[in-house]
């Protein structure tokens, strides 16, 4: 069988004859499905359950915000079930759309819709960004690290004061450079950008950055590898794109997620589900591209950090309960 996207620019919808009512469905965020980053690691979730199942299902990459309204009723009325939306911006668009269609089952993912037929998908983004910055800040030779963010906005703080913490609590007298992107949702997908922001860091001493913006972040860790200093992937796996210079990325483990929803299709319950390292929601990424990059120190002083967080010895502020990091900038 084949995955029938269901894009144009006015997001329109058609269904083969061979399409059945219970097929599931994603949305991708903008950036699109191969971002590297947030979007295709849902996108993987959704490509191994269909090789795993044999199953079908509909996607749509939406071009611009005005489309996501459009886009989540067309699949509601075409009887996809579950829909799976990637990316807090759909929250509200959500909150109107679901008590309209009680039999369908939604997921949203990084962010939390009150209605019975929604299931809530966070992470915990700042336990795995502590764990970063341990990496990071054990790495580094001039105790200058950078954090770059995408948009402005509480969530992706939340990566960054973990990762700042991380970075504290290992070298308390290190320096934190931060930057962002910029304030609207174009901050995930400007790569050039990325890599002036990149750039500035360097300038100032930044042999470490975490590049914390979805598409962007490909700008960012091409950058760090031009200049020869260490990068921080995000949300997917990034090692790869850059062997030897990625030092880890902080994974998210969407791709988990969107393949349960789908495995549990029209079954789903509502709630809210928290992914975090005591249930590897989130870690950070070692491989066969980092591994030169990683000591046994560096190793061993993640796993401990890893039982301590799991265990609550460690607490990394989470700063969509409370924004007030405890490290300054953020």
């Amino acid at each position: 069988m084949t995955i029938k996207p269901l894009l144009a620019a006015a997001v329109t919808l058609t269904l083969s004859a061979t399409a059945t009512l219970a097929d599931p469905a994603l949305i991708f965020d903008l950036g699109g499905k191969f971002d590297k980053s947030f979007n295709e690691a849902a996108n993987e979730g959704a490509l191994r359950w269909k090789a795993e199942t044999g199953g079908n299902y509909r996607e749509i990459e939406m071009q611009s915000e005005a489309q996501r309204e459009q886009a989540l009723r067309r699949l509601a009325q075409a009887g996809s079930n579950p829909i799976v939306m990637t990316g807090f911006s759909f929250a509200d668009v959500l909150t109107q759309v679901a008590p309209e269609f009680p039999d369908t089952r939604f997921v949203i993912i990084d962010a939390i819709v009150d209605q019975p037929n929604v299931r809530s998908i966070v992470f915990s983004e700042e336990e795995g960004s502590y764990l970063a910055g341990i990496m990071a800040a054990m790495s580094s030779k001039t105790d200058t690290v950078g954090f770059i963010g995408g948009m402005d906005i509480p969530l992706i703080r939340k990566f960054g004061c973990g990762f700042a913490q991380g970075v504290i609590a290992t070298k308390p007298d290190a320096k934190m450079l931060i930057s962002w992107t910029g304030s609207t949702p174009a901050a995930w997908n400007d790569p050039v950008r990325g890599g002036e922001l990149a750039r500035a860091q360097i300038s100032q001493g930044a042999d470490v950055i975490y590049a914390a913006a979805g598409g962007t972040g490909i700008g960012i860790l091409q950058t760090a590898a031009d200049e020869g200093i260490l990068s921080v992937g995000v949300d997917s796996n990034q090692n790869a794109l850059h062997p030897g210079s990625v030092l880890t990325s902080m994974v998210k483990r969407v791709d988990v997620a969107v393949e349960e929803a789908f495995n549990e299709g029209a079954d789903m319950t509502g709630g809210v589900e928290v992914l975090g390292v005591a249930n590897k929601g989130v870690v950070v990424a070692m491989d066969e591209n980092n591994s030169s990059l990683v000591t046994p120190e560096m190793q061993a002083a993640v796993e401990e950090a890893t039982q301590k967080l799991a265990s609550g010895e460690i607490v990394s502020h989470d700063y969509m309960s409370d924004d007030s990091c405890p490290i300054a900038g953020f």
